[in-house]
């Protein structure tokens, strides 16, 4: 390659590790802790409790008032 070949190739993959690394740091913007966020706050427990619960009725109604079979 011509030294001019390598002058272009070398910044058109500058300008590519720029507009990648720019794409990874909105990404991480946009997305910053939203998941985790939720699952600290307990947003996803309700569902998870409210199939415990759930079944703890069950049970409870299968235990009392005699077989249901």
């Amino acid at each position: 390659m011509t030294e001019s070949a390598k002058r272009v190739a070398q910044q058109a993959e500058d300008r590519l590790e720029k507009v990648a690394e720019d794409a990874r740091e909105k990404f991480d913007r946009l997305t910053e802790g939203r998941l985790a966020d939720k699952i600290k706050n307990g947003r996803f427990a309700d569902q998870v409790d409210h199939g415990v619960d759930q079944a703890r009725r069950e049970a409870d109604r299968r235990g009392k008032g005699g077989s249901e079979r």
